[in-house]
């Protein structure tokens, strides 16, 4: 089998080895050149560097235009190549997930409709046109989210305290989004919903031709809206009841994710769970690691197995015979500046717990990051705690948060090398 990876996420997240047989089959990864230096040496493959410069789709499109070539699976496993790869896939006459299953899957305000369409609850919202036109009428009058729809990781997400005070902010232009406020081009691209209070849950498994294989749930500790603001977070796994279990299954036939990973997000209320959004992808993170060590499934090797035509019913491994509860917490750095990463105050008594699993901090001296992530060795601190219950591992993530303060230093000057 021919099969083209859409390479992004960096190799050692994903195991591309774990999921396909690169002796059987002949791979090809496309990607940019950081992306490709991730390739383990002597995986046997073949490498595409793209300029970077495009789409990735753009960018395909005038590699196979200018080298003819067939396919036989297009894979992606980035969030945001999943549409690159699903045109890609429609051009080839590949099978695979259609544009507009990906599109479902991948537009917030899509994917709500079709599920309050299933009758499950969402937020009430409203496209920010749609919005505006109103004059700021809504069905809803209090604390208000203004988000991209195709957005990740909380990048330009406001949080105001009323919807009068949203509307207000986005007539003066004035909402700290910089494609609103500048010149309003980034107007059709945002939605404005109710704030649902609650904790914020999130679903990860496997899914194969509609059936969920298998499941998981974790609680936030934080949000991502505050990490990226510069708080750290995690989350902490929690059991999954039937009717919780069932509700995740409705909402995924409703965005018709039919094959693959899931990373479901929800508020659970008094009421049950308020459906916020999913990605036919797996989780950031530790998730996938998390989801192993208490389930013995890495998901994305089982993912890959599906996606390459393989049925994994029935295969997936035993979850370990002594349940473990584990959570992941990340600290941010990124919105800090440039500035140098000089250690954590407050994490000697975690770092040395036996009930901390990995610990990934940055060396003294280490830039800190200019972009939000949540990735280890990239950002400040990344980890995982594994305990005998969920409430010991929240409280495990809540007492860490409370201890660690980050210390920092300017950057230092570069001394030119001295004239021969």
């Amino acid at each position: 089998m021919r099969i083209l990876v859409l390479h992004r996420v960096p190799y050692p997240k994903i195991a591309y080895h774990r999921g396909i047989d690169h002796a059987l089959h002949d791979v090809t990864y496309f990607g940019r050149r950081a992306a490709l230096d991730t390739l383990p040496d002597g995986l046997r493959c073949e490498r595409v560097e793209r300029p970077g410069l495009r789409t990735p789709y753009d960018e395909a499109r005038a590699w196979l235009d200018a080298e003819p070539r067939g396919f036989d699976r297009v894979i992606s496993m980035s969030e945001y190549e999943l549409l690159d790869a699903a045109r890609l896939r429609a051009d080839l006459g590949v099978q695979g997930a259609t544009v507009e299953q990906v599109e479902l899957a991948r537009d917030k305000v899509l994917m709500k409709r079709a599920v309050a369409a299933a009758g499950l609850r969402v937020p009430r919202f409203l496209p920010v046109e749609e919005f505006l036109a109103s004059g700021g009428a809504s069905p809803w009058t209090g604390r208000t989210v203004l988000k991209p729809h195709r957005g990740a990781s909380s990048v330009d997400v406001v949080v105001f305290d009323s919807a009068a005070e949203a509307h207000a902010a986005l007539t003066g232009r004035r909402t700290g989004v910089a494609s609103i406020d500048e010149d309003g081009r980034g107007l059709p691209d945002h939605e404005v919903e109710e704030f649902v209070e609650g904790p914020i849950l999130h679903f990860d498994g496997l899914v194969e031709r509609g059936s969920v294989l298998t499941l998981g749930a974790a609680e936030y500790v934080g949000t991502c809206l505050a990490y990226a603001q510069g708080a750290p977070m995690g989350s902490f796994q929690r059991e999954v009841t039937d009717t919780l279990a069932d509700w995740v299954a409705a909402a995924l036939a409703a965005v018709r994710i039919e094959n693959g990973s899931f990373h479901l997000e929800a508020i659970l209320d008094e009421f049950g769970p308020v459906f916020l959004e999913v990605g036919n992808r797996v989780g950031g993170a530790d998730v996938v690691d998390t989801f192993e060590l208490a389930t013995g499934v890495h998901l994305p090797s089982f993912e890959l197995r599906v996606l390459v035509g393989g049925s994994v019913a029935g295969t997936l491994p035993p979850p370990p015979a002594e349940r473990g509860w584990y959570g992941w917490f990340v600290h941010p750095g990124h919105h800090l500046g440039a500035g140098v990463f000089e250690g954590f105050d407050g994490a000697g008594a975690f770092r040395s717990d036996p009930r901390t699993v990995t610990w990934h901090e940055l060396p003294a001296g280490a830039p800190l990051p200019d972009h939000i992530t949540y990735g280890a060795h990239e950002t400040a601190l990344a980890g995982i705690v594994g305990t005998d219950s969920p409430e010991e591992t929240r409280d495990w993530l809540t007492r860490l948060f409370a201890s660690l303060s980050l210390r920092t230093s300017a950057p230092h000057a570069r001394v030119p090398d001295p004239v021969a």
